[in-house]
């Protein structure tokens, strides 16, 4: 029986992949000052024994003002440099699970209060509030405060932003960035028609609303180590008439695959609140099948994946060459492990776990424990 492919190896980019599981970023909202807390070594540190082949950082903005929330991590000072290298000593101590990072600007969805709170805007007045900024000056919701438009200098400032992250990334040994594009953020919002009506080079026509993005993406692969990956999230769709399209992003994916984009993240939406998504199990993966048709760089599937079947399908399938798991991993931190034993597989696990292999399942885990 040929072995399962969510258990092969991948290469992406110069980053050797011990299997076809990846977990995506998912917001904590729960550092202080855009430094990271105890909660991030706890997060990610019980993430980083779950035996997936990447572990990847929540958004991380690349500018105070960039930040989701007031909550939201940022890799955009000394401190909030300091602040991660503290929790990710903590965690490369027991784990040696490589680690991605999500570089980000939330645009006009920025300045939001904390999703347990109701994730309402925080008006600039307010002392966890402050002005976003997007392509044009059209807010998100109509309650929202209008965003001020960029202008060319900050165009330049936020690119420079992103690199200097990037280099941030680098010293702190972090494998690989993904640039995120997506869920009606800021560099999504550019994408967009629906959010991007600007008149000059970087609004109109497809090719100058992917100008910005694309110069975003070549000032981070040249800011970060040429021998580790690059690799970008999208939104596929905005699920809404008129708005970004499967058509926008395929040609968008070939743009950076010609750029040097080692893998493309494919998710969808969150643009405007006029989306229709229709939301079942792997809604999103006929948008990550219509990527990589299109390119030869790795593609990601995610999105209400959650069964091991499943997931073998759409790897088995050619749909995709890596599955991404969000909820489904924090409902299930051991999903790796489970799909393992389901498969007859093996995953790497903590030598002061490895006693809890079942009996049932001798060879799950790569060393079987003493006792």
């Amino acid at each position: 029986m040929a072995p399962a492919k969510l258990f092969t190896p991948l290469r992406v980019g110069k980053l050797d992949l011990a299997n076809r599981i990846v977990i995506a970023p998912m917001c904590q909202y729960s550092a202080e000052n855009g430094c990271m807390t105890d909660w991030h070594v706890i997060h990610l540190g019980h993430l980083a024994m779950s035996g997936a082949a990447l572990l990847t950082i929540e958004a991380t903005a690349v500018v105070p003002e960039g930040r989701i929330t007031y909550g939201d991590v940022g890799l955009y000072s000394n401190e909030t440099e300091a602040a991660m290298g503290r929790v990710l000593d903590s965690v490369r101590r027991w784990s040696d699970m490589p680690l991605a990072i999500q570089l980000a600007h939330a645009g006009r969805k920025a300045s939001t209060e904390v999703p347990w709170k109701g994730g309402h805007q925080i008006s600039p007045d307010h002392s966890n509030g402050w002005r976003t900024e997007a392509p044009s000056a059209v807010a998100y919701a109509p309650s929202d405060v209008s965003p001020a438009a960029l202008d060319r200098d900050g165009l330049a400032r936020l690119r420079d932003a992103f690199a200097e992250s990037a280099k941030r990334a680098a010293r702190l040994g972090i494998e690989a960035v993904q640039i995120h594009a997506a869920h009606g953020y800021l560099l999504h919002e550019f994408l967009s028609p629906l959010s991007n009506q600007r008149t000059d080079e970087y609004g109109g026509s497809l090719e100058n609303r992917m100008r910005f993005p694309l110069e975003v993406f070549e000032a981070t692969r040249a800011a970060f180590p040429a021998e580790r990956p690059v690799t970008v999230r999208v939104s596929g769709t905005d699920w809404a008439e008129g708005g970004w399209s499967i058509e926008g992003t395929v040609a968008f994916a070939q743009a950076l695959e010609a750029r040097g984009c080692d893998a493309i993240h494919v998710s969808s939406g969150g643009l405007t609140s006029a989306q229709q998504i229709p939301v079942g199990p792997s809604y999103q993966v006929p948008l990550a099948r219509a990527v990589k048709a299109a390119t030869k760089m790795p593609v990601i599937a995610v999105g209400l994946i959650t069964d091991y079947v499943q997931a073998e399908a759409i790897l088995a399938t050619g749909d995709a060459d890596l599955i991404a798991l969000a909820r489904a991993i924090l409902y299930d931190p051991r999903w790796p492990w489970h799909a393992a034993a389901h498969f007859g597989a093996a995953v790497k696990a903590p030598d002061q776990y490895l006693r809890s292999q079942p009996r049932q399942y001798p060879n799950l885990f790569d060393m079987r424990a003493d006792d």
